[in-house]
């Protein structure tokens, strides 16, 4: 019998070329668990994730989903998996899910966070988890903006050049729902700063451009009321500065029904 198996997920993505399994071979978190989850159950593995993140990002609560035959209790997919898989990547939960789960065409929604400094020197331990962007930043600034942002706009603008076919007419384009967008003090000391952006969708690099060019705005480098004709122009070219990935955390992920009930840490929990 197939079985269905769901897995939470959080990595440190700073050694990793992003979720996705490579042609050339680089290590990617996908694939990295494909292996793993081979030796487990004894056969190939394919690993669905409910994203793509891009090199060097984390995430805090990715979920995945893989289909196996194999007999191994699920209690073997949470602290077997931990004891073959590297530091930087943890199993939260595992647990049976139905046979037409999909962990990305389920999926309803995602929270990603951007983490980013403002102050003159940046502690050398926190270079990997969030940016540096040095100088005077009000978040009052952004007040217009991430209003603006808020709702069902074009994002063409936000999307990092020559990552879809603009030719398709099925789909829906660049169009995306964003839900709620804050920008607000954060653990780690005074100028550490974070941006959420909770959507039903996100386009390849639109977190970090939308970040990037808030940061700027917060920073005085741009009118505040320049958000309305960049999301109009639907021209790259207009927005700001793709923002470093290692600044950048997929949060969270929401699904119809809870998921991970067992799990003891509701922070890191789809709802």
């Amino acid at each position: 019998m197939v079985r269905t198996i769901r897995l939470l997920i959080a990595y440190d993505g700073g050694n990793y070329c992003g979720w996705q399994r490579q042609k050339q071979g680089e290590a990617t978190i996908q694939g990295e668990m494909e292996r793993r989850l081979a030796l487990l159950c004894q056969e190939e593995i394919t690993l669905h994730g409910a994203g793509r993140t891009d090199t060097g990002v984390h995430a805090q609560g990715m979920v995945a989903h893989f289909q196996t035959s194999a007999r191994t209790p699920v209690t073997a997919f949470f602290k077997g998996l931990n004891s073959l898989l590297p530091p930087d990547i943890r199993i939260l939960g595992a647990e049976e899910a139905p046979p037409d789960f999909h962990s990305r065409f389920d999926a309803q929604g995602k929270t990603y966070r951007y983490d980013f400094f403002t102050g003159p020197l940046q502690a050398p331990w926190s270079r990997l988890y969030r940016a540096h962007f040095p100088g005077p930043f009000d978040p009052d600034r952004l007040r217009l903006a991430l209003n603006c942002l808020q709702g069902t706009h074009d994002f063409s603008s936000f999307e990092r050049t020559g990552t879809r076919d603009k030719t398709l007419t099925t789909g829906r384009g660049a169009v995306r729902t964003l839900h709620d967008l804050s920008c607000s003090p954060s653990p780690g000391g005074e100028a550490c700063w974070s941006i959420r952006i909770t959507g039903d969708g996100f386009l390849r690099q639109m977190v970090r451009i939308l970040s990037g060019t808030l940061i700027e705005i917060g920073q005085g480098k741009r009118d505040d009321s320049e958000m309305e004709r960049i999301l109009e122009a639907r021209d790259r070219r207009m927005a700001g500065l793709t923002a470093p990935a290692c600044g950048l955390y997929l949060e969270r992920l929401y699904y119809p029904k809870p998921l991970f009930q067992e799990f003891p840490n509701p922070c890191f929990l789809p709802s």
